[in-house]
């Protein structure tokens, strides 16, 4: 017997204590009167690596035999369990059971390592028992709805697209634009899930962190409603901690789809973020205590499929547009639409422009164009805080969301 089948030995018993420890732990079971415990489990994992053994000196119908017999008496002892409590109980535990004694087997005939690394993550599974189960009790129909439409849209539509140019200049990629369109609804539906998880109870501030990585324009709106001169130096911090998460999301999507870029895009975005988070901590130690009685997170579920069609078809077009504007009109015309499209929504210029300065488009270009994509948008949500939240709102906002935007500007042009 060598020393690489007493480690490989070793690991199968050690997989069994792990998975046999928290079952224990998790029915309240210290004497060991449960139908498995931790000698039961640590037991049938030592049995899955000794069965692996008899596979390679037997035949695999050697281990076969051996789980068969596992499984039955795992069976056996479910129905008996289940008659004689008169109750109906799950199969979390048989399943544990049968699951150790794989573990066990591999453990032996092909990886300790990848044996004890699943024994651990399985253990961390059964031991989230509550809190998953508590979680799927709070999720609502259209939040399970968008989970599976987000599925679909990622794991079954996006493989199925072809990854080619059409149309005019080739500038339409089917699987490109949905990818984008699949980055984009991924990053808004986990933050909505961690704002559903979260609640408002945590301050005004997270609730304005979270829904800036859904729409920075959309809680630019909810926070300017919310004007009161008690809560001012709050919905100023939160106002500008939403802006300011403008400019990372910009940089990730930018890093996800042409990293090439971020060198040149990175100090401008950083410098007008910075000033952004600057007045944001300066507010908010100001506000001081948030206030308890917030308002609900006004998010919908921001996945829906409408939404995410209109998304990819904005997307198509600002691509044809830009293809066209480079052709038409040169480095102005990219400018232009730059400009435009961040009147409405910066992501899908951001997108479009770093995917073209992967073929034919300069990047210096992109960079700016990305830049002024930004710009428009922040001065469009500087807008919104003068009409919706009053002169005394703007006043607290606006001089850092300008500094922040001169300050970019100044850094991309001397760069």
């Amino acid at each position: 017997m060598t020393l690489e089948l007493l480690l490989n030995l070793a690991t199968a018993l050690g997989v069994g204590l792990l998975i046999g420890t928290e079952r224990s732990w998790s029915s309240g079971d210290r004497d060991g009167q449960e139908m498995a415990g931790i000698r039961t489990f640590g037991l049938a994992g030592l049995f899955g690596g000794l069965a692996a053994l008899s596979a390679s000196h037997f035949g695999t119908h050697a281990w076969i035999a051996m789980f068969v017999v596992l499984a039955l008496m795992t069976i056996a002892g479910y129905v008996i369990e289940s008659r004689t409590t008169n109750s109906d109980r799950g199969m979390t535990t048989e399943m544990a059971l049968l699951l150790t004694f794989l573990l066990g087997s591999l453990a032996v005939a092909e990886s300790r390592l990848l044996a004890a690394a699943v024994a651990v993550v399985v253990a961390l599974l059964l031991s989230l028992k509550s809190r998953l189960h508590g979680a799927l009790h709070n999720l609502n129909e259209a939040e399970l709805s968008g989970v599976l439409k987000l599925l679909f849209i990622s794991v079954v539509l996006l493989p199925a697209l072809p990854n080619q140019g059409y149309g005019p200049w080739q500038a339409f990629n089917p699987y490109t634009t949905w990818w984008m369109v699949v980055l984009i609804a991924g990053i808004g539906f986990a933050a909505y899930v961690a704002i559903r998880l979260l609640g408002t109870r945590h301050g005004l501030m997270i609730t304005a962190l979270l829904g800036g990585i859904v729409s920075s324009t959309a809680m630019t709106i909810t926070l300017a409603r919310l004007d009161s001169d008690k809560m001012r130096h709050a919905l100023a911090a939160g106002l500008l901690a939403t802006s300011a998460l403008m400019f990372p999301r910009v940089l990730l999507e930018v890093g996800v789809i042409n990293r090439a870029l971020l060198p040149a895009l990175l100090a401008p975005m950083l410098a007008a973020g910075l000033i952004y988070t600057a007045g944001a901590l300066f507010y908010y130690l100001r506000a001081g205590q948030q206030p308890d009685n917030t308002a609900e997170p006004p998010l919908k579920n921001p996945f829906e499929l409408g939404p995410a069609l209109r998304f990819a078809g904005l997307l198509v077009i600002i691509l044809f547009l830009v293809e066209g504007a480079q052709r038409g009109l040169g480095d102005a015309g990219v400018y232009l639409v730059s400009l435009l499209s961040g009147l409405t929504d910066v992501d899908a210029i951001t997108l479009s422009l770093a995917n073209s300065a992967r073929t034919d488009l300069a990047e210096q270009v992109a960079v700016r164009g990305i830049f002024l994509a930004a710009l428009s948008n922040s001065l469009i949500k500087g807008g919104l805080i003068i009409f919706i939240g009053g002169r005394a709102l703007a006043i607290l906002t606006l001089p850092f969301m300008l500094s922040g935007l001169l300050a970019g500007l100044a850094v991309l042009w001397l760069l």
